[in-house]
């Protein structure tokens, strides 16, 4: 069986590419800088469900997207999250912070702004820029 995205995350986000384990994902909300890394394996929801050969290769993805997202967004702090209670799919959130964002100190989830889409030309901009840095090069 092939891999499917969960239609949740097909509906909040936009295709940046895939690395050889994870597709990487922009999530819709101009607010906050948000990537969402899916490892491409049917039926896994958690971190420990994956095997152990894709469990290494989940981390130094997660390590090497979280790191050069930190530099493209100038971020003061990079949070990293597996939660998982809406979307059950196992799916690994990478998310830039500012000390002067709307939710800052506070996680994203309780963000005092509605999710504001991407203008579409902010959008192809975001992803030409995340596609050449973190799929191109991978």
């Amino acid at each position: 069986m092939g891999f499917t995205l969960h239609p949740q995350l097909a509906a909040d986000t936009f295709v940046v590419g895939d690395l050889p384990l994870c597709r990487v994902l922009l999530m819709n909300n101009r607010h906050f800088p948000w990537l969402i890394l899916v490892p491409m394996r049917e039926a896994k929801r958690e971190l420990f469900d994956l095997s152990t050969e894709d469990y290494p290769l989940a981390m130094s993805e997660v390590r090497s997207v979280s790191e050069q997202f930190c530099t493209l967004t100038s971020a003061d702090k990079i949070n990293v999250a597996a939660l998982g209670n809406m979307v059950p799919q196992l799916h690994i959130h990478i998310i830039a912070r500012y000390t002067r964002d709307a939710a800052w100190p506070s996680p994203v989830w309780n963000a005092p702004v509605t999710a504001e889409p991407y203008p579409q030309t902010l959008r192809e901009q975001w992803l030409e820029k995340l596609s050449a840095a973190l799929i191109s090069g991978a």
